[in-house]
């Protein structure tokens, strides 16, 4: 039998989370209760709010005291980032279930952020139609709209609750059995402009006997990429698409932050990066392009995106920016350069052809890269054609096989 755990401010919300208690455990589950708000609950939890402040190192009859809504959410928050990883790794429970606003939707998820990808994580929220970003982060939370606030039990609430706890059920109950033969597991980055290059690799890279997650290369999808080479599920990482890094420096949407392309080579993984994309900055709809941008090269790639050519002293910060990172590598780390267009709309005769764009990115890339640190290879072919695609794989897998001899030899 399976057991889900449902966190929340029992103090505020007792009654609600009794109901939703109620449901799971006539489906056939355990429960495993925990209070995470700042006062008395309403009912007796497995794990007070005592213990969940404490992980973090704080009292929580010190902050009940001050009063401080901010102080009180910071504490538990960092509290549950420490307890539940903790809990569930001692097989307390099989998915974690919660309901709040604001404020007790940012404390759960804190924790539910904390845990294994895969493992069932359902916040059911006030604020889950909106900019869920700050509160799934690059974890797998499912975000659940509330409809009506979480407040009483009325017949909106009621089958809101009703259906999350059934989904949650759901979840638990059926779980997918792992593979039996653990294929090695390569991270790709891709854009739609990319895409043809990364589906020849990724093709070839499953023939030969790898597993490939492609990331769509939107800013989270770096992220997210990034988080699991620090997790440790990564083996190998073809990154042929670095355009989130144009996003970043000029201020488009689709930016990763300021650490991407850091990870593969402070964890050691084998990685070969290449200049995909790094042509556009993303915007939204034509309309909401910044007005200092409305004079520059623009082009609709459909109603929802509107893409700009980045321009030549852009090209040169980015290849700084790029060479900057890589040189910290401590891993293998390879750069392949396409020297005949970054994308499908920067090749002779597309939108944003750029010869002397191009020329500045991969003059500067030439001029910074460490040769001692990571190799450079140039090929007179656009990104997506199939010899670069091709060839970018086999540089891969020989960096992941080098280092499995290496492993073998120590």
């Amino acid at each position: 039998m399976k057991t889900i755990a449902i966190a929340g401010t029992f103090d505020s919300k007792g009654a609600e989370f009794l109901y939703v208690k109620s449901v799971i455990e006539s489906l056939g589950s355990h429960t495993f209760t925990i209070h995470s708000g700042v006062f008395e609950p309403a009912f007796t939890p497995d794990v007070s709010n005592t213990e969940v402040a404490g992980a973090a190192g704080f009292d929580i009859h010190d902050i009940a005291a001050k009063k401080d809504r901010a102080e009180g959410t910071e504490a538990l928050a960092r509290g549950m980032e420490k307890l539940i990883p903790k809990l569930y790794a001692e097989g307390k429970f099989d998915g974690i279930l919660s309901f709040g606003g604001t404020g007790g939707t940012s404390i759960v998820t804190a924790g539910m952020r904390a845990l294994p990808i895969g493992v069932p994580k359902l916040m059911v929220s006030t604020v889950a139609s909106g900019n869920t970003e700050p509160y799934v982060g690059t974890s797998d939370i499912i975000m659940f709209p509330s409809i009506v606030d979480v407040a009483g039990l009325n017949s909106f609430s009621t089958k809101i609750f009703t259906n999350a706890a059934h989904a949650m059920a759901g979840m638990v109950q059926f779980e997918s059995e792992p593979p039996r033969d653990k294929k090695p597991l390569i991270a790709a980055t891709m854009f739609g402009v990319t895409t043809p290059c990364v589906t020849y690799a990724r093709e070839y890279l499953e023939e030969q006997g790898y597993e490939v997650l492609v990331f769509h290369a939107t800013g989270t999808g770096g992220k997210t990429m990034e988080s699991l080479v620090e997790g440790g599920f990564i083996d190998g990482v073809l990154d042929l698409t670095t355009t989130e890094w144009c996003d970043e420096l000029v201020g488009g949407v689709l930016a990763a932050g300021p650490h991407r392309l850091e990870a593969a080579g402070r964890c050691k993984v084998p990685q070969v990066v290449s200049t995909g994309a790094l042509d556009m900055v993303n915007f939204g709809p034509y309309d909401s392009v910044p007005e200092a941008f409305k004079g520059r090269n623009l082009y609709k790639h459909n109603p929802s995106v509107t893409l700009m050519r980045t321009t030549v002293e852009e090209n040169r910060k980015l290849g700084e920016i790029i060479a900057g990172k890589l040189n910290q590598a401590q891993g293998q780390t390879v750069l392949m350069l396409p020297l005949k267009g970054v994308s499908m709309l920067d090749v002779t005769g597309e939108p944003f052809e750029g010869a002397e764009e191009d020329s500045a990115l991969f003059e500067t890339l030439r001029q910074q890269i460490n040769p001692d640190v990571v190799q450079l290879i140039e090929m007179d072919t656009d990104i997506n054609d199939q010899a670069f695609a091709l060839a970018a794989a086999k540089r891969l897998i020989e960096l992941i096989k080098q280092k499995e001899s290496q492993a073998s030899a120590n």
